[in-house]
């Protein structure tokens, strides 16, 4: 094993030790994990946080939450050819395991990507998850090509906020729906048409599209079906959609960790065609507050840990 000779022996962490109620996250010290054959042990800067991700852990717990990172890797494990200690990365870890709440995170060495160069530690954390959510919602299932049409719901939220940009780089024609305050944002995020949901029912408002992918579940998800044109895709990430009509393909996709998309992201990023929308940034000791903005209502953009400057 390849270590950073400055890794001390316990570090900071939060860990949840009752599933979904940020009261119920400590601050901790804990033995400084050392990375096994195949991973790598991550000096993290910045940590961003989910809605909803508290439930996650319900069978591990106590567990240390926060499955995007940023920071500079301290140690490898064997056959670890990926990284070199030194290297700042980012990475969407595996759901599975702890999470990056903490000084240090443990993450398989082939999950994590070279950090975007034009971006801080803040910033690029809050991509994996959102950024590779709507990459994969897009272009894996939704199989969106240049010059086609796509609605996007939730235009201006965590996903929909990366979506708008990826389908504008793609040379799509994009649409979004996005509630009164959040319009401006989703045009200034790329959209070409953006459709207030709260006043107006998009299906009255919006040409047929070959691609609809949902960010935001119930009455939009469940009204997509009449805009899509046949052979169109339905794509959620936020529930099953209903059954398509004949010639019309319906999915719903959980994310998974994937280092060539991060890498593409960051390519994006350091171009200046993507940008993520960051909310509030709290410090690592203030996690229980973080948590508790994630679950209420918030400005659009992710909720970021910083946990070491730089």
């Amino acid at each position: 094993m390849v270590v950073d000779e400055e890794v001390g022996a316990v570090m900071r962490a939060v860990r949840l030790h009752a599933p979904g109620d940020p009261a119920r996250l400590v601050a901790e010290r804990l033995p400084t994990p050392r990375p096994g054959a195949g991973e790598a042990l991550v000096r993290v800067h910045a940590a961003a946080i989910t809605r909803g991700e508290l439930d996650w852990p319900a069978d591990r717990l106590p567990a240390i939450p926060s499955y995007e990172l940023s920071g500079v890797v301290a140690a490898v494990g064997a056959g670890v050819e990926q990284v070199r200690v030194g290297e700042a990365v980012y990475a969407l870890g595996d759901f599975g395991r702890d999470g990056a709440a903490a000084d240090y995170a443990v993450v398989d060495a082939g999950l994590l990507a070279p950090k975007p160069r034009t971006l801080d530690h803040v910033q690029s954390a809050a991509i994996p998850l959102a950024g590779l959510s709507a990459w994969q919602g897009l272009f894996e299932h939704g199989r969106l090509a240049a010059g086609q049409r796509v609605l996007i719901h939730g235009a201006a939220g965590g996903v929909g906020a990366f979506a708008v940009q990826l389908a504008h780089w793609r040379g799509a024609h994009v649409v979004g729906t996005a509630s009164t305050a959040n319009l401006e944002t989703a045009r200034a995020l790329g959209a070409d048409q953006v459709v207030d949901h709260t006043a107006t029912r998009f299906e009255d408002a919006v040409e047929p599209v070959d691609v609809v992918f949902d960010t935001a579940g119930g009455d939009r998800l469940a009204r997509s079906p009449a805009v899509l044109r046949p052979g169109g895709r339905l794509v959620s990430v936020a529930e099953e959609p209903p059954p398509g009509a004949a010639g019309v393909t319906a999915s719903y996709f959980v994310v998974a960790p994937n280092r060539r998309q991060l890498v593409e992201l960051a390519k994006a990023a350091d171009r200046g065609e993507l940008r993520p929308v960051i909310d509030e940034v709290f410090p690592l000791g203030d996690a229980r507050q973080a948590f508790e903005r994630s679950l209420g209502n918030h400005r659009p953009g992710k909720i970021v840990l910083r946990v070491a400057e730089g």
